[in-house]
């Protein structure tokens, strides 16, 4: 394995100082958020020519075991990517990915051990009832509108990177907390309204104690103003401080050590440019890494959505060990440029090889990977079957048109086709307050009507309310959303 180390080394050293912009428009732009018809299917690809065919994840993962007979030869006549291209072309991706004991979780991407899972993506480990949301993990459940929860949250509302915590509304970076409204930097902290940076306190508004007695009554004057709970939101701290780290950059990095250029990271050491990263103990050596959840592992090189140890240039690895190149593998090692595979070592482009066989292929494929200067490269432009403008990476950088499309980029021009039933209303978001009042008793009531309703936000995007949704408003006493449901992920990010 000597050649196979010193091949690491030199992806490592090509990738410790990537510029952030970069590695939003290389990996993040690999990541949609938007969820589109493909044929009869709801699916996160939308139809284009780099898409050939796409199936039912069901259907796929009851013949994946035959992926094996779809190897193709490597050939060295052609570039490095020429040869992904071919296998990428003649195996037919699944519309989403919900993984092993998923329930009514069918218009999710890449849920794990949850139920009731709806428009939200990378939701892991016996969570449920979440909507709208990305990257709930760890005994979550009733998160709506929400990114980066864990550990044990349940009812979150319109809120990012919350832990350990419950009954967290229109908030940002709360640890350890409950009954918190507009507010964010809060730890170990009760009935706190329009705070920041407290630890410790109970009945504040404003940064200001108060008597429980006289809190409770402020309170109540506060939530009765349900038009400006949007406005409050937008004036909550966008910048985390960073807890219990040490040499840390940028913002929403917890317990953490020499992390740069980073958001949203948990028990991190030794890394740059990752987001959404996470582990139950340290997880080392994360470079370009976008989403990622692994108990102790480590080396993530430009990856998205990983666990493993030693995974480079790859999308979608759980428990994989020296995986290069790869989409889509579970509990694989040593595997360069395969698509699919789960249970199987020492694969070439879905081929099988022995142990020796394939560290004299690898050997030489870095070879001349290296003299056409792509080693270090992730997946090139012409091989992204997603639509620029419908990735996370448009969600977090104003990146133009022009400099996408310059560089191969796909971009979507025309509005996403809403199919609109005959029978239901269309309505404007200006007119909600018809479908929402204080009674006589100052009782919050939202009409039931209002799920017959599509709803048309002020930039013309159509959405609508489910029912969970419309159950846990009423409960929370909560005003009807006035934006569609991707301007309130934008909102939650304050990058």
């Amino acid at each position: 394995m000597t050649n196979l180390k010193n091949w690491q080394n030199k992806i490592k050293e090509k990738r410790q100082n990537t510029p952030f912009r970069d590695f939003l428009k290389e990996i993040v732009s690999w990541h949609p958020i938007v969820l589109q018809k493909n044929s009869w299917m709801v699916s996160k690809y939308p139809q284009t020519q780099r898409v050939k065919k796409v199936i039912n994840f069901e259907k796929f993962h009851e013949n994946r075991d035959n992926l094996l007979e779809k190897w193709i030869d490597y050939n060295f006549w052609v570039k490095f990517f020429e040869n992904y291209k071919s296998l990428w072309d003649s195996i037919e991706l699944f519309n989403l990915v919900n993984y092993w004991w998923t329930e009514n979780s069918q218009f999710s991407d890449m849920a794990l051990n949850s139920k009731n899972v709806y428009m939200s993506s990378a939701v892991i480990g016996n969570c449920e009832n979440i909507l709208y949301s990305l990257s709930v993990k760890q005994n979550c459940s009733d998160v709506y509108d929400s990114m980066a929860t864990r550990e044990d949250s349940n009812n979150i509302y319109f809120c990012s990177w919350v832990q350990k915590s419950y009954k967290i509304f229109y908030s940002r970076f709360i640890n350890n907390s409950n009954n918190i409204r507009f507010s964010s930097n809060l730890n170990w902290c009760t009935e706190c309204i329009m705070c920041n940076d407290l630890d410790n306190c109970s009945y504040y508004i404003k940064n200001k104690k108060y008597k429980k007695e006289q809190y409770l009554e402020e309170k109540q004057k506060i939530l009765k103003s349900k038009t400006e709970f949007l406005n409050f939101h937008k004036e909550i701290d966008k910048i985390w401080k960073n807890i219990n780290s040490q040499n840390t950059t940028w913002s929403s990095v917890f317990n953490s050590e020499n992390v740069k250029s980073s958001y949203y990271s948990y028990n991190a050491k030794d890394s740059n440019n990752i987001m959404f990263a996470w582990g139950v103990d340290w997880v080392e050596n994360l470079f370009d890494t976008f989403l990622a959840w692994t108990p102790s592992w480590r080396e993530f090189y430009w990856t998205i959505a990983v666990n493993g140890d030693g995974i480079y240039s790859s999308i979608s690895i759980i428990a994989g060990m020296n995986i290069y190149y790869s989409l889509f593998l579970n509990d694989c090692s040593h595997c360069i440029w395969c698509i699919w595979l789960q249970n199987k070592s020492y694969c070439i482009l879905n081929k099988q090889y022995s142990k020796e066989q394939w560290e004299h292929l690898a050997n030489k494929i870095f070879a001349q990977m290296e003299e056409d200067w792509i080693l270090w490269d992730f997946f090139p432009w012409e091989l992204n079957p997603f639509y620029f403008n419908d990735t996370m990476a448009w969600l977090l950088w104003n990146f133009s048109k022009q400099e996408v499309e310059k560089e191969g980029y796909m971009w979507r021009d025309e509005e996403i086709k809403v199919d609109i039933p005959e029978w239901l209303e269309i309505i404007e978001s200006k007119d909600l307050q018809n479908f929402q009042w204080f009674d006589k008793n100052w009782n919050w009531q939202i009409n039931p009507e209002i799920l017959k309703k599509v709803i048309k936000d002020e930039r013309w995007n159509y959405y609508r309310i489910v029912k969970m949704e419309y159950d846990f408003l009423v409960k929370h006493w909560l005003p009807l959303p006035e934006i569609h449901w991707m301007d309130r992920m934008k909102l939650n990010f304050g990058i």
